[in-house]
């Protein structure tokens, strides 16, 4: 048996979408744009996955759980493709990656009781040699999500509100123990309270079992708040990569900042979009074509450069990464620098 530590591998993931109202567009839409990164169980991660409402990042949760098969890439668990996996080493596949949801309602069945979630992998992948040791399972893994078991077992999903029941598939999570959770936007339904404990669990999950996160959100705070690596996506493609800390307090691509400074500020007297980069230069005149930046009409440092050529992944200083022509070289280098000076002590 091979003593290698798990990991998922994304290699040039594309995920494209063609026909029906998508013909008033082109016909088309690139939902994910050569997607590459890796997950790794050990060390065990958080990777915070940020982005925009389309910007494709639960579309990549998507392809990960291989509820969707991507139109080219590989997604590889241990070296092996997963949509050509047996059935065996599915079934392995799907113990070791674990989702959560943004709507836990849509997981379970109503018509039955919400204890059925934990019984049905107990059975599947004999967790338990008994009854009894199921049951005492099942209490465990709700203690460790701050649930009772008495107010959740032997009751019908609508009876629980939204945070319990986003608890209860934590909890499925601790019972199974997998290598990675996909966490898919999981606590933008939930209260402050509920979505603190939420991530102080994902947390707990990486110190204490060893399960490394995937964490899909729109918000900025929350990634900061689970540290961790952060990944910023923009119209298919991630733009930067970096320690959170990093990403988030001096960021490095033009799009995380506009992002970062697209997030109203309560004083009345500030408008937020005053804040934001706006480009002179505008789409209509210029190419439509995928190899160059998708950010460049927006970009207020844009150059010819931008929209003739895609941007690959350079190095930004601080272990941070940028699909951006501000680096690279020397020249683009020193502007970059004077640009995220500028921006930072904006911040």
């Amino acid at each position: 048996m091979s003593t290698e530590p798990k990991k998922i591998s994304l290699e040039q993931v594309t995920q494209t979408f063609r026909g029906g109202a998508l013909s008033a567009i082109g016909g088309e839409l690139i939902a994910v744009d050569r997607a590459t990164f890796t997950l790794t169980a050990e060390p065990p991660q958080i990777i915070s996955l940020v982005g925009e409402s389309g910007s494709g990042k639960s579309t990549i949760a998507r392809i990960i759980l291989g509820l969707q098969h991507p139109t080219a890439g590989r997604v590889l668990y241990n070296g092996k493709n997963i949509f050509k996996l047996d059935s065996a080493e599915y079934d392995r596949y799907r113990r070791d990656v674990q989702p959560v949801f943004q709507d836990p309602y849509g997981i379970f069945n109503p018509f039955y009781r919400v204890d059925r979630v934990f019984w049905r992998p107990i059975e599947k992948f004999g967790l338990a040699k008994s009854k009894a040791n199921g049951l005492q399972l099942i209490e465990e893994s709700l203690h460790a999500v701050d649930l009772r078991p008495a107010d959740v077992l032997g009751r019908y999903p609508h009876q629980l509100s939204g945070g319990q029941r986003q608890r209860v598939m934590l909890a499925r999570v601790h019972m199974l123990r997998p290598a990675f959770i996909i966490a898919d936007e999981p606590v933008s339904m939930l209260d402050a309270a509920v979505r603190v404990m939420f991530l102080n669990v994902l947390l707990d999950f990486r110190e204490k079992y060893g399960m490394t996160t995937l964490f899909i959100t729109h918000d900025l705070s929350t990634a900061y708040y689970l540290g961790g690596e952060t990944m910023v996506i923009s119209q298919g493609r991630i733009v930067e990569r970096g320690r959170a800390e990093d990403v988030i307090t001096k960021p490095a691509h033009p799009y995380t900042r506009q992002l970062i400074a697209s997030v109203p500020v309560p004083d009345p007297d500030s408008r937020w979009t005053d804040r934001l980069e706006v480009s002179e230069q505008t789409a209509e005149v210029r190419s439509r074509s995928r190899d160059r930046c998708l950010f460049a009409e927006r970009c207020s440092h844009v150059s010819d450069h931008c929209w003739n050529a895609r941007p690959a992944m350079m190095s930004a200083g601080n272990a941070q990464n940028a699909a951006c022509f501000l680096y690279g070289t020397a020249e683009h280098d020193d502007r970059a620098v004077a640009i995220a000076e500028s921006v930072g002590g904006a911040l």
